[in-house]
């Protein structure tokens, strides 16, 4: 069972630790939730989700606030720890470092970080922005508000660059492309209260249980009102065939809630062809709505052809899957009255991302469920404030109506010269194109593919410019060639102002003031530290930045050129969160010129594993096999943040595991628990022990991000995304027998 027991007691482990006190305290203060897209708080207090409901927070919360309650790094660590023994933590050992509380500069003739003042701080910062704009770049995460995100951007289009890499472009970017397509808006069409109305969710590549485990309790109350939960995941995780939530307790106890209906375990990279068959059954049992097809959707007589033309045979032979299978999981989903489609970063890290996108969109389309209440697509996003940080334009594809308002704002045009999103930064920083880059927050050499390039490409750059709250393997790995600043902000709940985040699910949460327990240090609001920037940069014609030091004038400038986000010009008087206009569809009427959804074809990927020899073969006197590995994050873990280090609903015990279905293993001559070496096509990992489990055959299972270093950037040229999900590796080792002897 996930969660259940091991959860309840990692509430009261943190509820007895030392911090315990301050961690409640936390846990009650009006802010949004530190963790994913899909936390509580906000002004219904800690606890409370957009509906007022109780009993909303999750051990990944808990979790995330403990870790920023720790006390300050001691300023002897940095003076005493060299460059070198700095790079040898891993991401659990960087985070438990402590908070980060004095600006610091790493300058490369030094092998230590060193105090910095803030007058320099601004004074080196200013000089190295101060670079023709297409070689100066910056780099987000979801973790800051929409003040900062809006203030970044705005910065950065006012001096002519477009370069605005953000850690969207590695997950969800092919939700954003997929859905605009078809519906012209790029987010989420389910409400939290349309979500209660629906009679089933098909829910695809998501462990919702460890990294969305809110969502869990909206999964338990459908089954217990008699809806079906759809499983399709290669990887068959424990908490989504029972789960056990505190908001559930006397059923927790009891062993749990029931999830999945139905399990399907497709072939990585196939869900393409998985949708193309739950189409094609009902094409054949006349279970499409023809009569909302053709009022509400154009285009479909391509996808219909593609249908009609395309094989069982192929389908099956792509997915992996039956034709009874698909059959099944079709009429499964047409008898029910209300169907939501949600997916995560299963769908989306694969180099046909948005065609896979585009394949569930078809499908709630062809099913008529989409543009009603209890119905819809639902990407489910990873980080707390990423949709935000999309919606304020951070990101190298500008809404018309977002560019239009900002050339009104600013008073000119914008650089037409296309940006850098996070892949393209990488490649352009290795050919030594990029003089300067901010970092607001995230782990950009942690989060990429290839960490050799990512390493060798940031330490090409001239300054790299890091504002984060902790330390993390980023700040210690490819540093900038001449300097890097590592500059301490507030968090969400100890920033001295007021600021807002955007859910997944569209809802603008406002955070209130906070006040930080790190006393005597010296850190800095992420706004006051842009509007100062961008006013030694910028002046004060057409905008005086040091005005916007007061967010609330951010947030009105927010409501006069973002779109949907027109209520923001009240909320620091009403203090009522809202939904983001024209994001959710209770009318089948889209954001699309038309007012139609927009249908294509979406073709069968080509699914081809290498042979042993692409990677140098298998030596003599070894065994081994070829797999298509999965990279995941592990129950503890938040992105690239580790908190434990174990995996045990996985039955991982640590991280340098793989997860290998027992038929492979009798197949190669493996052995559970044996040391093998995992080689990819960018690098190789030694002595990883080997786990049985419930993945599919053919496919196998590691830890992000120390796996990234086996993978060379694949990505989908449609988004850019990288292919995570699905790289070609070759597991061997000597024979059990053999190297006992």
């Amino acid at each position: 069972m996930g969660g259940g027991w091991p959860l309840i007691d990692g509430w009261a482990r943190a509820s007895l630790s030392p911090s315990g006190p301050r961690l409640w305290q936390t846990l009650n203060h009006r802010s949004a939730c530190l963790s994913c897209a899909w936390g509580t708080g906000g002004q219904n207090g800690g606890f409370r989700d957009e509906l007022g409901e109780p009993l909303q927070r999750c051990l990944k919360s808990v979790e995330a606030i403990s870790a920023e309650l720790q006390p300050a790094v001691p300023d002897a660590l940095f003076a005493g720890r060299s460059l070198a023994q700095l790079q040898g933590l891993d991401s659990a050992d960087c985070d438990r470092l402590g908070r980060l509380s004095r600006p610091l500069i790493h300058r490369a003739e030094t092998q230590h970080y060193e105090p910095i003042s803030w007058e320099e701080v601004f004074a080196l910062t200013e000089a190295a922005l101060r670079r023709p704009p297409e070689r100066v770049a910056s780099y987000s995460s979801g973790r800051s508000s929409n003040e900062a995100a809006y203030l970044l951007q705005l910065m950065l289009r006012a001096m002519g660059c477009n370069n605005l890499a953000d850690c969207s472009d590695l997950c969800h970017a092919p939700s954003t492309v997929g859905l605009n397509r078809v519906f012209g808006s790029p987010t989420s069409m389910v409400s939290l209260e349309s979500l209660q109305q629906a009679d089933c969710v098909v829910l695809v590549g998501s462990n919702a249980p460890a990294n969305h485990p809110r969502l869990m309790n909206e999964l338990i109350r459908l089954r217990q009102r008699g809806g079906s939960v759809i499983v399709i995941n290669p990887v068959l995780e424990v908490g989504l065939l029972q789960f056990g939530s505190p908001a559930f307790p006397i059923r927790s106890m009891l062993g749990g809630s029931e999830i999945a209906s139905i399990v399907l375990q497709p072939v990585p990279g196939s869900d393409t062809a998985v949708f193309l068959g739950i189409q094609k059954a009902w094409l054949e049992s006349n279970a499409i709505a023809w009569d909302f097809l053709k009022a509400h959707a154009e285009n479909w007589e391509g996808l219909i052809a593609q249908l009609e033309h395309t094989s069982w045979e192929a389908i099956s032979n792509c997915c992996g899957l039956s034709r009874d299978q698909l059959v099944l999981t079709a009429e499964r989903i047409a008898a029910a009255g209300a169907v939501v489609f949600a997916w995560a970063m299963g769908i989306t890290h694969h180099a046909n991302g948005t065609d896979n996108v585009q394949a569930i969109a078809n499908t709630a389309v062809l099913s008529g469920n989409v543009g009603r209440p209890g119905a819809g697509t639902m990407p489910i996003r990873g980080h707390s404030n990423v949709q935000g940080f999309g919606s304020m334009g951070v990101g190298v594809k500008l809404r018309e109506p977002l560019r239009q308002a900002l050339e009104q704002l600013l008073g000119r045009s914008l650089s037409p010269v296309p940006g850098y999103d996070t892949r393209a930064l990488i490649e352009a920083a290795d050919r030594g194109r990029v003089d300067t880059l901010l970092c607001l927050g995230g782990n950009l050499y942690g989060a990429n593919p290839d960490s050799r390039q990512a390493g060798r490409a940031l330490g090409r750059i001239d300054t790299v410019i890091q504002l984060a709250t902790k330390p993390n393997t980023g700040h210690f790995h490819g540093l900038g060639a001449r300097q890097t600043l590592l500059l301490p902000v507030f968090n969400r709940f100890e920033t001295p102002h007021r600021t807002t985040v955007e859910s997944g699910n569209n809802w603008v949460r406002l955070n209130e003031p906070g006040r930080t327990h790190l006393r005597g240090s010296s850190l800095i609001s992420e706004v006051a530290f842009l509007t100062e920037l961008a006013a030694r940069l910028l002046g004060s014609d057409p905008i005086d930045w040091r005005s916007l030091a007061d967010p609330i004038a951010v947030r009105q400038l927010i409501a006069r050129t973002v779109p949907g986000y027109g209520a923001m010009a009240d909320i620091d008087v009403s203090h009522q969160e809202f939904e983001v206009a024209g994001r959710v569809f209770d009318q089948p009427r889209f954001a699309t010129a038309s007012g139609r959804a927009r249908l294509a074809p979406t073709p069968l990927p080509e699914l081809r594993l290498p042979d042993a020899d692409h990677f140098g073969g298998i030596p003599p006197g070894e065994v081994g096999l070829v797999l298509s590995l999965i990279t995941a994050r592990s129950y503890g873990q938040h992105n690239t943040v580790v908190y434990k280090q174990g995996d045990p609903y996985r039955g991982m015990p640590h991280r340098h595991t793989i997860l290998i279905n027992q038929a492979d293993l009798d197949l190669s001559g493996l052995q559970a628990h044996q040391r093998v070496t995992v080689q990819g096509e960018a690098g190789a990992l030694e002595q990883v022990e080997v786990i049985p489990g419930a993945i599919r055959a053919g496919a196998a299972l590691m830890f992000y991000p120390e796996a990234n270093q086996l993978m060379r950037a694949v990505i989908d040229p449609q988004s850019g995304t990288p292919a995570f999900k699905r790289v070609p590796v070759l597991v061997r080792s000597a024979p059990p027998a053999a190297s006992a002897g």
